[in-house]
């Protein structure tokens, strides 16, 4: 089999994104995640299709050279159902934006989670409409001037993650777009997960919602307020490495290492492959200005795939039926000859 580089996962399109757009980032990591996860799951590159929806984030397919669908406004992630039950052997991966997959596709999004599809969801959170020129979506923070609420939203705005967690996802993880390495490392074990992933990535809009997410991303303050999870290893973060997560009764907490006779043996270890999802909820719930924003992957656990039930489902009552074939069918029930 050809060993892949990201190059031969870019396409000869010109990308026609604004100048800035946190999705070039996005492209830049999928490319290259793309290349690693062939080469981990052994399949060429004719195995990978991307589908999209409507908006900025959902031009992705022409930017990437494998097979693709642009498809309707919230209507990706029943396409991606679709093609990865029909052929199994796909690795099919959705770009969307916020609006697409949790406004008018957010019925499609929980049913796929709920489901289990082995379909790899990134969606670009960028907390505004950017292709339809700037009104609000489900992630606009409340208050948010825009077109549609020039007064400010007053609507209270969705976790993506609480909404995956709470519909029994196996896998979350969220970063910046500008965490070129870590989005990689993201997709990666994206790819590599069987089940329904959703990799939220914090985008910007530099037209419409410039600096939506400063609050976290700016250099000078990203450190101390995000921690990257990793599995098996401590919630340590901020700028001296002297701060960590730890377990308040049934809540958590920020401590700092060294006072009150804290060490590292005290902060939690970070287990993705926690079945239970109280912890995972609570870190993906983490938001300022008391807890740091979680980036990485919060979840990763096994769980059958509905493809997998459904194959299995077929070939249980194949195996028991008297008819094997359309002929077996139409002798079925009461039959007689016309002469």
């Amino acid at each position: 089999m050809a060993t892949y580089t990201a190059k031969d996962f870019k396409s000869d399109q010109e990308v026609r994104w604004c100048p800035g757009c946190g999705d070039h980032a996005v492209l830049a990591a999928l490319t290259r995640a793309l290349a690693n996860v062939s080469g981990a799951l052994d399949i060429d590159k004719e195995r990978f299709v991307v589908v999209s929806g409507i908006g900025c984030s959902s031009r992705l397919p022409y930017y990437v050279d494998t097979y693709g669908f642009h498809s309707i406004h919230g209507r990706a992630t029943p396409i991606s159902t679709g093609i990865k039950v029909a052929n199994p052997d796909l690795s099919v991966w959705q770009a969307c934006g916020d609006g697409d997959a949790l406004a008018i596709g957010g019925n499609h999004f929980i049913h796929a989670i709920r489901r289990n599809i082995d379909i790899n969801i990134i969606l670009f959170n960028n907390r505004i409409y950017g292709l339809t020129k700037g009104q609000y979506s489900p992630t606009s923070k409340f208050g948010t001037i825009t077109k549609t609420s020039p007064y400010g939203t007053v609507e209270e705005p969705f976790n993506p993650g609480s909404l995956v967690l709470g519909a029994k996802g196996t896998f979350f993880a969220r970063s910046l777009d500008s965490e070129l390495k870590l989005n990689e490392e993201i997709m990666v074990a994206a790819g590599l997960h069987e089940g329904t992933s959703v990799f939220e990535v914090l985008t910007n809009c530099v037209i419409f919602n410039d600096g939506t997410h400063k609050d976290i991303s700016d250099r000078e303050v990203r450190a101390d307020r995000t921690i990257v999870l990793r599995h098996g290893e401590k919630m340590i973060f901020g700028k001296n490495r002297d701060k960590g997560i730890m377990l308040d009764g049934l809540g958590l907490k920020v401590v700092t290492i060294g006072e009150n006779g804290i060490t590292e043996d005290d902060i939690l270890t970070h287990d993705a492959h926690m079945e239970h999802i109280g912890i995972h909820l609570m870190l993906a719930d983490m938001k300022g200005p008391d807890f740091p924003v979680a980036l990485g992957v919060i979840r990763d656990v096994k769980a059958v795939t509905y493809a997998t039930a459904v194959r299995e489902q077929v070939e249980a009552v194949t195996a028991k039926s008297r008819i094997k074939c359309v002929d077996d069918l139409l002798r079925s029930g009461a039959t007689w000859e016309v002469k």
